[in-house]
């Protein structure tokens, strides 16, 4: 259904301009909320509480031609993937007998509304106890803040589809996997981009805020630590660099990696305008 005829996209100059339009809007917002970030630190005028934008520019690239941010960077990412990668498993998994049987689906109706609320930042000190000081912990608290939110919305869209589409489905032959992914898949996907992007966004504030507390091991570790390695030596413009760094790498997952699986996938489709 969704490979034959599909809405295609304006062509010509108007295309290209609507495209852009909101690329520009969004540097729009970036150039003025950064001239505000410069203003007030020139008017606070103490670098202990606020450096400016300049300042914080400037630490950033310093820290970058050294390698050191790029590899506190790189070794946060790795953590990520990693309990990304545990938590897409199990809410698939999840998902799956939910959709086979009312026992899954009322088991991972349960089990949502018992530890969706639970943030997982509170889990670290169980995590402590059981995996020890290092990545497994890590791992734990991540795997947690991202199940639910994803098993949740690829659960409420599969819930979501309409009959009438299973039937249309049907209607022209396609059974099992191939209604799975020819109708079924696609007719959810919006939801399950949703509960991948909240699952991200989660997922990596859990993990800044964990390597706050303890990193990866003893005096090493990604992003978070090395913010807080940078606050107990007072290099406030360092820390800041560091806080740049963590929104830098959130805009360029929310703004290229899921903008284009959206692009390619549902808005292609004509699921999402």
């Amino acid at each position: 259904m969704f490979d034959g005829a599909r809405p295609q996209p304006p062509a010509g100059p108007l295309a290209a301009e609507a495209a852009w339009k909101p690329t520009l809007r969004r540097a729009g917002v970036l150039l003025v909320l950064g001239l505000a970030w410069e203003g007030y630190g020139r008017w606070i005028d103490n670098d202990l509480v606020f450096p400016t934008l300049s300042a914080t520019l400037a630490a950033f690239w310093r820290l970058t031609i050294s390698g050191e941010l790029p590899a506190r960077a790189l070794a946060s990412l790795e953590v990520l993937a990693l309990g990304y990668g545990a938590g897409l498993a199990l809410a698939t998994l999840l998902v799956l007998l939910a959709v086979a049987s009312r026992f899954g689906s009322e088991l991972l109706a349960t089990l949502t509304a018992m530890f969706n609320p639970l943030p997982a930042i509170a889990l670290l000190p169980l995590a402590l106890l059981w995996f020890g000081l290092g990545t497994p912990s890590l791992v734990f608290v991540i795997t947690h803040s991202v199940l639910w939110a994803v098993a949740l919305n690829a659960h409420a869209g599969v819930q979501a589809i309409p009959p009438t589409l299973r039937r249309v489905g049907e209607n022209l032959g396609l059974r099992g996997w191939r209604l799975t992914l020819r109708i079924l898949l696609p007719a959810a996907l919006p939801a399950v981009i949703a509960g991948l992007k909240i699952g991200w966004a989660f997922a990596w504030r859990t993990l800044i805020a964990a390597e706050l507390v303890f990193g990866t091991t003893s005096r090493s570790g990604g992003l978070g630590w090395f913010i807080f390695e940078r606050r107990n030596n007072l290099q406030i413009d360092e820390v800041f660099a560091g806080l740049l760094a963590v929104i830098a790498i959130g805009l360029v997952v929310e703004g290229v990696v899921f903008r284009t699986i959206e692009a390619r996938t549902i808005r292609r489709w004509g699921l999402q305008r």
